[in-house]
């Protein structure tokens, strides 16, 4: 028997069992529950807010992700493959599940076999390979709803500062940048920029992620909050020369969880990032099961002393600034900045809590003023508390091989997790620009098409950078190892 074929998109409507994810049936079409589609290529929080405004707009948000082919013919080349978008999407809390393989053009009988009344998408338009709306069909039925779109991030923006190794993006100070007192410009585009960015990081209140920054110096300049900063919080002093200044309310840890932390640049947030905070993730939630947290008893009880259920562990995610990450890793990494990144690590369901600007190495001093590590203390505790795990992966964090281990410190405390292996543990930032490097014809057409010039001399540049810098870096392993 031939497919059946949807007479308007032309594509194939799946059989029951056929479908890419559960239901295999047909469910009925609900008001409250959303569809939203995309390529979503190397996850952004731009990403993120879309689908925000969308899950607003409902109860439930299903996200249909294109194939690697029909992106390819309708768009140009993605720089993640299928399973990683599929792991990204996933691991966004605004999603509600992940429906790979769907029509580059959206098709009703796919939004409709999914049970959802309307598909949403920015206040942009999305063209397929002959330049007519991908959501002709939709709205033609009356069941399209346009959602605001986050400005100042865009794929096609990243990929343009990869090829053409520009800086420009980089933040120093956070707070001055907030302010209006930081960036290119003249005084007004920067008040103007800091205000975008309170627009931006205000979609995190959403996410109920607790958001601090660590100041580490002019702390008496911060005492008043700068706009899209919360104020009237409490400042956890760490020692006389750095502070924690909270930037956006949200939940802290429950009676009895666990508290871990974790650490790094996550740059352009990748699967990498995405699998290794799954896994602690998995790892604490087994601790749970060994410690009787899953029983129907323990369950019962929290839901009945707190009207809802919650995880095992309250996971830390520390971010490092741009000039740490400049420090270690050279050229103009991190391709994103400090504000994009922590934005990315907030709208991960694996995280509770984010430090903007994290110290390179977790000292005991550190660890033991975190916020959440204070305020899960036992009352009258005449012991400072620790987390109780801090994690990291087999990878390398020490990009000179003569540097002090950061987690010297955190190793004598006894808490020092490292996680076992997992399937995309080599993507990091460097890769996801070997693979644009690698195939930079294709990367560079997509761009002309975007309107980005003068990627072809940026690319060669990058390339030749990046080979010196990995000379360089085999060089002072010689010398290390003589």
């Amino acid at each position: 028997m031939p497919p059946k074929i949807d007479p308007e998109v032309g594509c194939e409507i799946p059989e029951p069992g056929n479908w890419p994810v559960d239901p295999q049936e047909d469910v009925d079409i609900a008001e409250d529950r959303l569809w939203i589609d995309g390529c979503f290529d190397f996850f952004h929080h731009g990403h993120a807010g879309v689908m925000l405004q969308s899950r607003r707009l409902g109860t439930s948000l299903v996200v249909g992700l294109h194939s690697d082919e029909a992106i390819l013919a309708n768009k140009g080349p993605t720089v993640m493959s299928l399973t990683e978008r599929v792991l990204a999407v996933e691991a966004c809390r605004f999603s509600s599940k992940c429906v790979p393989h769907a029509p580059y053009v959206t098709s009703l009988p796919w939004i409709s076999h999914y049970g959802c009344k309307y598909v949403t998408h920015g206040d942009d338009i999305t063209s397929d390979a002959s330049g007519e709306d991908c959501y002709r069909f939709v709205k033609k039925a009356g069941r399209m709803k346009i959602v605001p779109r986050t400005p100042g991030i865009s794929t096609t923006d990243l990929v343009g500062r990869m090829l053409l190794c520009t800086k420009e993006h980089f933040i120093r100070s956070l707070v001055d940048t907030l302010r209006g007192r930081e960036g290119a410009g003249g005084e007004g585009e920067k008040v103007e920029r800091g205000q975008r960015m309170a627009v931006r990081n205000s979609v995190s209140k959403y996410a109920w992620v607790v958001i601090l920054m660590l100041l580490q110096d002019r702390i008496s300049e911060y005492a008043a909050a700068p706009d899209g900063v919360d104020s009237g919080i409490q400042v956890y002093s760490l020692n006389g020369d750095s502070s924690f200044m909270p930037m956006v309310h949200g939940l802290g840890p429950k009676p009895d969880q666990r508290i871990v932390y974790v650490d790094g640049g996550f740059d352009l947030f990748s699967s990498g990032h995405i699998a290794f905070l799954k896994l602690v993730t998995t790892i604490e939630e087994q601790h749970g099961h060994e410690r009787g947290w899953y029983s129907a008893e323990a369950t019962k009880q929290r839901t009945r002393d707190h009207g809802e259920d919650f995880p095992p562990a309250f996971v830390i995610a520390g971010i490092h600034s741009d000039e740490v990450i400049n420090h270690h890793k050279g050229l103009n990494y991190p391709i994103m900045n400090i504000f994009e990144r922590g934005l990315c690590v907030v709208q991960c369901r694996y995280v509770h809590q984010v430090v903007f600007g994290a110290p390179y190495a977790p000292t005991k001093a550190y660890l033991q003023s975190l916020p959440a590590v204070i305020d899960s203390a036992p009352a009258g505790s005449q012991h400072q508390r620790l987390p109780d795990a801090v994690y990291h992966g087999p990878t390398s964090y020490m990009s000179d091989p003569m540097e002090e281990d950061p987690y010297a410190e955190v190793k004598g405390c006894g808490i020092f997790v490292e996680t076992p292996e997992h399937e995309f543990q080599d993507v990091n930032a460097a890769q996801i620009v070997q693979r644009i490097l690698d195939r930079r014809g294709e990367y560079e057409e997509r761009q002309r098409k975007k309107g980005v010039k003068g990627v072809g001399e940026g690319a060669l540049r990058r390339r030749e950078m990046e080979e010196e810098l990995e000379t360089e870096r085999q060089k002072r392993e010689g010398k290390n190892g003589a």
